[in-house]
């Protein structure tokens, strides 16, 4: 094969320990060079130094757990770096040493085969990292409120079968209420507020239940521990704020430049199902330049929010979506079902659709699909959404829904003969 990269290294990365292979080719001839490094920050300026004393152009990894990432922030700026998938660099089975595991990627790299995963700037990887443990902490949070609606249905207290948020302002009034050792059902009835009131014979019935001691600690626990959440989301939101702010202070929207972050965002929540936090989840994975993607497909491959492709002898058969990224894919699945629950809109007439023919979750990846290719042309034209409507589909294919529903009816035995209404003058 031919030689693409004359000056590359490969890593083999593990937590104390890194194995680099140098492979140069110089006037017709191959030079190897092996060497072990520790993984602390002074083993790492010593591999930058003598990986450019070899005079590396290009250097490949595996994506190693987080392992990966100080060397990747140490040497980004002296080398061109290749994060690579490291299901996609598997060696035949055989002899498995740290060496041969290092010489198998510096050669796939010395002749143009790897594939390098999308890593962003650190900035944006800063900026990821404070949604994602936002993302992290909402997960918990809902895992502490399914563990409190436990202890509430263990002392027979059927709160949830009444109010619609539990942990609401009512229901947390109350539930601090039995903490404090109150179990009149009367009196706790009366706590509720707005619309809840209007509940007030069904909340007396579920509130008489046995709340013991143990309840009441459990309680208190868990109600302190859901807060506690609550303050640390509300903190991180705050940060991803004034991070956003300065990253767009000073930023210029300009034909060749990324997009601000800020802009973006807006341009985002144009769309049906997007609002503020997913806007933001879905900006910190994808990046606000769609150039590194050719086109909308290939946004939606490396997403893994397409259909895989599976074909043999000729057939196509039926398979799954490809693993991508998963917080990305979260994102749009979420926005999906928003996006279905809003009215007289193309997305919400395509999740009705598909939802009744193939059930809520196909039909969330679905229009998560179509999300995303909406996401990109959006961001590449910088443009806000414009909305096509819920009939535009029935509209674009109105020739053939006519020849279907004629056949039909011919079909059930009547002659049809279709005359077009007559406009309003």
């Amino acid at each position: 094969m031919d030689i693409v990269v004359q000056r590359c290294a490969g890593l083999d990365i593990h937590k104390k320990l890194i194995m680099a292979c140098v492979l140069l080719w110089e006037d017709g001839r191959l030079t190897k060079h092996l060497r072990e490094f520790g993984t602390t920050t002074r083993e790492l300026l010593a591999l930058s130094d003598w990986l450019a004393e070899l005079g590396v152009t290009q250097l490949a990894m595996e994506s190693t757990g987080v392992f990966w990432k100080p060397i990747f922030n140490i040497l980004e700026d002296r080398f061109t770096m290749l994060l690579c998938n490291a299901q996609h660099i598997k060696r035949v089975p055989g002899r498995k040493t740290d060496v041969s595991d290092c010489e198998w990627i510096a050669q796939l790299l010395q002749h143009g085969l790897l594939s390098p995963s999308f890593v962003p700037e650190r900035p944006v990887r800063e900026f990821r990292e404070l949604t994602r443990q936002r993302t992290s902490l909402v997960d918990d949070q809902a895992r502490v409120a399914n563990r409190i609606q436990k202890v509430l249905e263990d002392a027979n207290i059927k709160l949830s079968s009444v109010a619609t948020d539990t942990l609401g302002v009512s229901g947390r009034q109350m539930i601090r209420a039995m903490i404090e050792g109150e179990q009149n059902a009367e009196k706790l009835a009366n706590m509720a507020k707005r619309r809840l009131r209007k509940k007030l014979p069904e909340l007396r019935e579920a509130l008489q239940g046995q709340v013991r001691e143990h309840h009441r600690f459990m309680l208190k626990l868990l109600l302190e521990h859901y807060e506690e959440h609550e303050r640390l989301i509300e903190q991180l939101s705050a940060e991803i704020e004034r991070v956003l702010t300065e990253q767009t202070a000073g930023a210029r929207e300009a034909d060749g430049q990324p997009l601000p972050f800020a802009e973006a965002k807006k341009l985002l929540m144009t769309i049906p199902g997007i609002g503020e936090v997913n806007a933001e989840n879905i900006l910190v994975e994808t990046g606000t330049d769609m150039g590194r993607f050719p086109t909308e497909g290939h946004l939606a491959s490396w997403a893994g929010m397409c259909p895989g492709s599976h074909e043999s002898a000729g057939k196509r058969k039926r398979s799954k979506t490809r693993k991508g990224n998963r917080w990305l894919r979260r994102a749009l699945v979420q926005s999906a079902h928003s996006a279905g629950r809003t009215k007289q809109t193309y997305l919400s007439a395509q999740y009705g659709r598909l939802s009744a023919r193939k059930g809520r979750n196909r039909a969330g990846v679905a229009v998560g699909h179509t999300l995303l290719t909406i996401i990109y042309h959006v961001l590449k034209t910088r443009k806000p959404y414009e909305e096509l409507g819920a009939d535009f589909l029935e509209q674009l294919n109105q020739t053939q829904k006519t020849r279907y529903y004629t056949n039909r009816l011919k079909s059930l035995g009547f002659e049809v003969i279709l005359q077009p209404l007559e406009t309003a003058a």
